[in-house]
């Protein structure tokens, strides 16, 4: 008891709690970036002028240089696009993959409105989206290719896909936690 009351009086002994204190703290706040809960960043990067889908299909059989044969668009066209979904935090706009005419691809994402978060990335995965729990963290699991840092939580967005990407087996997005390994939220791309 005479001991712990000699410790306790020891100006060397408060330092070295304070300290160890101010570690656990600073961890803490690095790790959890709890200000990003009320903190919004918007991003406006400019979406493509996707002109609409022919009307008419081609008429099969019909000679390349006929009236009737739809042409390929001249500008981008969309290749895949979906909605988004809920997962850990409320999570709502649209997703497409657009093609520009040189033949590079993009993912942009339309209308964005989710909570911020510590390292939130853009992944284009090939797991399935799944509602509620059951989807916060599949996207891992498989084949998942990673477009960048979230710009912003609000507002739209666009990433380049790499050329190598295999869209043909991935087939949702997710705004992907990488800190926590959870999904904000996803879109199946169909």
């Amino acid at each position: 008891m005479r001991f712990t009351w000699l410790v306790l009086r020891k100006p060397l002994f408060w330092v070295g709690i304070a300290s160890v204190a101010a570690v656990v703290v600073a961890f803490g706040l690095y790790w959890f970036q709890p200000w990003k809960l009320v903190t919004n960043e918007t991003a406006d990067d400019p979406l493509a002028a996707v002109p609409p889908a022919a009307t008419a299909p081609a008429t099969p059989g019909a000679p390349s240089g006929s009236a009737t044969a739809a042409a390929p668009p001249a500008g981008p066209r969309v290749l895949l696009k979906g909605e988004f979904i809920t997962h850990e935090h409320d999570t709502s706009g649209s997703a497409r993959v657009v093609v520009q005419p040189d033949g590079s691809r993009t993912l942009e994402i339309a209308d964005l409105d989710t909570s911020n978060g510590p390292d939130l990335r853009v992944w284009l995965s090939d797991q399935p989206v799944k509602q509620g729990t059951a989807g916060w963290t599949v996207f891992d699991d498989g084949k998942w290719v990673e477009l960048g840092k979230l710009k912003g939580n609000k507002g739209n967005q666009v990433y380049d896909i790499p050329a190598s990407a295999d869209l043909d087996s991935l087939r949702s997005v997710t705004i992907w936690c990488k800190r926590f390994s959870v999904s904000f939220g996803a879109a199946a791309l169909a």
